[in-house]
């Protein structure tokens, strides 16, 4: 569907296709395999659990444990979103009252979450918070400084740090906005953010070239992030190496800065889907290696999520 709506001018240019394998490209001999041929091997293993637990499971111990803001954190196409909006919908089901922020369009989770009365959703325009943040940075600092040294704050503003600073700022303000409510936040500060922010005692960098305050609510947020008792920061991966890797690394992360994650999920398992295709079998047997060692580092403390065909919204958020 997706290559059905390139344009007219790439239909012209030569294309050439690249066949879905059965093993994960990494290591050379796979590599040198990726354009030659496929091989269907399985590995004689076995899940170390069972029987994982499934996302209402979690879902439940949030409620029972009555937490307040949660996270989902994880490498971009993971689905982070699509967690976050079932783990809201399946508090508000609860009876809870609660509100997703989201960097996806505020009309895309209206229509992925479809009825219910608990359920308050925000938009996070990240651009829109860059150019706001640069905007108070600038105002405040040409009250006292040259023009020359306005070039050099326009410099240091155009850091990739930046856009994550000002969206961490956003996050902060629905999260202090909202205490009558849950929180749950689908894309949250790196750990390299957060740890930049903690190293620097939280915004001091922006202190000295704003000349302005720091806002209470980013003061209360590092906090906040920190207390187990309240906050719960749940890492989203896939059964395959790099996002495994990448999501281990978040995690070591998160540590250095005090910030605990002791749920990980694992989105889109082909493992759970009994498939009959030979490929995808073979997909699915490379992927018990990842999930057992993801269930080895978390110490039982994961969730796995089947692969689905139809896009996850409405009732079938409620089903992961």
């Amino acid at each position: 569907k997706e290559l059905e709506k390139k344009p007219a001018s790439l239909s012209s240019l030569k294309t050439y296709y690249i066949p879905l394998r059965a093993y994960n490209i990494t290591g050379i001999e796979n590599v040198r395999s990726l354009l030659k041929e496929d091989h269907y091997q399985t590995q004689e293993e076995s899940l170390l659990t069972e029987n994982p637990k499934k996302l209402q499971d979690i879902i439940d111990r949030l409620d029972k444990e009555n937490k307040k803001v949660i996270f989902t954190m994880g490498k971009g196409g993971v689905g982070k979103t699509t967690i976050a909006a079932a783990i809201a919908l399946g508090l508000a089901d609860r009876g809870k009252q609660v509100h997703l922020a989201t960097t996806d369009p505020a009309a895309h989770l209206q229509y992925v979450i479809q009825d219910s009365e608990n359920l308050t959703t925000s938009f996070i325009d990240e651009e829109k918070e860059l150019e706001k943040y640069k905007e108070e940075v600038l105002s405040k600092a040409r009250e006292n400084l040259s023009e020359e040294d306005l070039d050099y704050i326009k410099e240091d503003l155009a850091s990739p740090c930046t856009q994550e600073i000002a969206v961490f700022r956003a996050f902060s303000e629905v999260v202090d906005q909202s205490r009558d409510k849950i929180v749950v936040i689908d894309t949250a500060p790196t750990g390299h953010t957060l740890l930049l922010l903690d190293a620097t005692q939280s915004y001091h960098k922006e202190i000295e070239r704003s000349h302005g305050n720091i806002p209470e609510s980013v003061k209360r947020l590092l906090p906040t992030l920190r207390n187990e008792k309240e906050t719960e920061v749940i890492i989203v991966t896939l059964a395959e190496a790099t996002p495994v890797y990448e999501a281990t690394r978040l995690e070591e992360d998160l540590k250095r800065a005090g910030i605990s994650s002791r749920w990980w999920i694992i989105n889109s398992s082909l493992y759970l889907t009994d498939t009959k295709n030979e490929l995808l079998k073979a997909k699915a047997n490379h992927e018990i290696e990842w999930i057992n060692r993801v269930d080895k580092d978390t110490n039982h403390h994961f969730a796995l999520i089947p692969w689905h065909q139809e896009e996850i919204k409405g009732e079938a958020l409620r089903r992961l």
